[in-house]
């Protein structure tokens, strides 16, 4: 896999879901596509943000059926050919991040800079003003890595 080639999303568990935010997600995604060369989207789990990107990748897909969904686990790290068989029928491969086992709590931390690390493009919803007080933020983190990484961070604008 050419890291070039590769883009992953995170973001908020709740997202302000608008049309306006489906229409600019669809439009980065096939920019990415199109313009950049982009054939594999990494994905985690645990977020509608998640959720609502591998509909519009799996929707684009239709367009550009060579692109790769790639569910990254951060729970599971051996799974049975059942289980396997099950996600395949939704993405085209998955894998567990040997580097994650053990990582406890920091797990879904420990995944996301396992997404980053794997990524050239880094499809961000972060919205700071709703954003978690009472402890440190997941997508902050994912955030703040990913600038640290350099990684090409495209961060979509949020309505209020």
């Amino acid at each position: 896999m050419n890291k070039n080639h590769i883009c992953c999303f995170f973001g908020h568990r709740a997202i302000n879901e608008t049309e306006e935010l489906k229409s600019q997600l669809c439009k980065i995604i096939e920019k990415l596509i199109v313009d950049e060369k982009v054939d594999t989207f990494l994905f985690g789990s645990k977020s509608r943000f998640n959720d609502l990107c591998y509909e519009l990748v799996t929707q684009t897909k239709e367009k550009y059926p060579h692109i790769k969904r790639i569910y990254v686990r951060a729970e599971y790290p051996y799974i049975s050919d059942d289980y396997k068989n099950y996600i395949l029928r939704s993405y085209e491969g998955t894998y567990y991040p040997e580097r994650i086992i053990g990582s406890g709590r920091a797990v879904y931390v420990e995944r996301n800079y396992e997404m980053i690390n794997n990524s050239h493009f880094c499809i961000v919803y972060y919205d700071e003003v709703n954003a978690p007080t009472k402890r440190k933020s997941g997508t902050k983190i994912a955030l703040d890595y990913a600038v640290k990484k350099r990684k090409e961070i495209i961060r979509l604008k949020i309505k209020e």
